[in-house]
């Protein structure tokens, strides 16, 4: 389900981008703003630096789930997949499969929300579902 190989270079590229981010702010907090009479302490400097620093990490932990998935190219992947019905289906509504929200119809009994189901097929972008 993951793309290894995608999931390392964004690891290896967040590492180097976040170091020279780094240098660069500490060399600019360190060498530039004093021309201007601009002094912030020490202490004040590794506030900063850590700041970037942990803005770093939350937009790695955001972006990196973004690049780990294998894209799926045919929607026929989805069949057999489980799902949680987010608008009842009776007999149509929405499921949400894998993170994606899909038009669903059943011929079974109605469903509704919360239950969770089963894709049976697929037809054009609907998704035939029953009861799990």
């Amino acid at each position: 389900m993951y793309n290894k190989k995608s999931a390392r270079w964004h690891t290896i590229y967040s590492i180097i981008s976040t170091v020279v981010e780094e240098v660069v702010i500490a060399m600019f907090i360190f060498l530039v703003l004093p021309l201007f009479d601009v002094h912030i302490p020490l202490w004040g400097s590794v506030i900063i630096l850590a700041g970037f620093t942990v803005f770093s990490y939350v937009m790695y932990l955001v972006g990196h789930p973004t690049i780990s998935y294998r894209h799926v190219s045919d929607p026929e992947t989805i069949i057999g997949n489980d799902g949680i019905v987010e608008s009842d289906v009776d007999p149509e509504g929405y499921v949400k499969v894998r993170g994606e929200l899909w038009k669903a119809v059943t011929d079974d009994e109605k469903l509704i929300k919360g239950d969770e189901v089963v894709i049976t097929g697929i037809k054009g972008l609907k998704l035939n579902v029953r009861r799990k």
